[in-house]
């Protein structure tokens, strides 16, 4: 879904741009973002979106340099995870997702029966992004798109996410005066980005439309048909943290990192060997017992390296990272449905 976005206002916040003032094209921003700017309208022609929705949606678009300065500095890159873990694992966000498992337990178990997704995963992916829908979006999503994909960062992926966003305007999935989203363009409750929520999003209250917004039905749904299209299993944890030994060749014998999947945090893993194998290596459950009895593919992770915490992780934890490809994001929304358990 997703890039760096972020259960909880203090992190919510680091992900949202409140307020960000626009560079103001005329005086102070390049000469080349209007000639740009044509460009994206010519190809949005191209693509088969109305000249109207182009007109309305890009008319007066300037870039934010605010935008910018945050894609340069995500939480979830400079954070180590205790840090991290600190500011989102308190326990008023615990009670309050557990509160909402409660009050949306047969909503969620329709979830799970539809989607195979367990419910406090789900609740606690609405936690992370939107401190389940308490935090409201109020950069608009078009000025923040238009900004990173003619910043020469990531510009192809962000230029495809405009795009997605004005075919959504185009196709009356949204009215272009609603859509806003964090600094990165990330929409809704499930901070979806526009492409994902092209394919992802889903209509479960069944009135016609894929709102992310403000139906917790489609909200809940769209959160759980993501992770099962990225490969989720229901009858599966996402991993547990580990004690590893204390043995000075341990390190030697661990398996290869796992290569080039797209995801960052996914190739810093190592390739998968089994609990068994594990279990061989001296690796037991963080209170010292010994690992589980069903003989799953696990993959070693150490978001702050050797000295910190260490976490074996199972297939759903790859389908956390494709939400948000950080370890630091993957490991607390994982460790926040560990602490939601007790309420489903």
């Amino acid at each position: 879904m997703k890039i760096g976005t972020s259960l909880l206002a203090g992190l919510a916040l680091l992900v949202l741009v409140p307020g960000a003032a626009p560079v103001r094209a005329a005086e102070e921003a390049p000469p080349e973002f209007e000639t740009w700017l044509d460009g994206v309208r010519q190809e949005g022609l191209e693509r088969g979106i109305s000249a109207a929705t182009l007109d309305q949606a890009l008319r007066g678009v300037e870039p934010v340099r605010r935008i910018v300065e945050r894609d340069r500095s995500q939480a979830e890159f400079k954070l180590t995870f205790r840090t991290y873990a600190d500011r989102l694992l308190t326990e008023t966000n615990i009670r309050v997702g557990r509160a909402k498992i409660v009050e949306h337990r047969d909503l969620l178990a329709r979830i799970q029966q539809t989607f195979g997704v367990q419910p406090r995963y789900v609740v606690a992916i609405w936690g992370m992004e939107t401190r389940y829908g308490a935090v409201k979006p109020t950069m608009p999503v078009i000025p923040a798109l238009a900004t990173l994909a003619y910043d020469r960062r990531r510009s192809a992926f962000f230029r495809n996410e405009l795009f997605k966003a004005l075919e959504m305007i185009d196709r009356g999935h949204i009215e272009h005066g609603r859509m806003m989203g964090s600094w990165a363009g990330a929409m809704g409750q499930p901070q979806f980005m526009p492409s994902s929520y092209m394919a992802y999003a889903r209509d479960f209250d069944g009135d016609g439309r894929r709102d992310i917004w403000s139906s917790e039905a489609d909200v809940f749904a769209s959160i759980a048909n993501y992770l099962a299209q990225h490969g989720w299993s229901d009858d599966q944890t996402w991993g547990r943290p580990v004690r590893l030994p204390d043995d000075p060749g341990f390190r030697a014998r661990l398996p290869e990192r796992s290569g080039r999947s797209g995801c960052r945090a996914i190739d810093a893993m190592t390739d998968t060997l089994r609990l068994s194998e594990w279990q061989a290596l001296g690796v037991r459950r963080i209170d010292g017992t010994d690992l589980p009895g069903r003989d799953l593919p696990a993959s070693l992770v150490e978001p702050d390296g050797a000295e910190g915490p260490a976490f074996l992780v199972y297939r759903n934890y790859h389908s956390i990272l494709r939400y948000n490809c950080a370890h630091l994001y993957g490991l607390a929304v994982a460790t926040l449905s560990d602490h939601l358990w007790p309420a489903e």
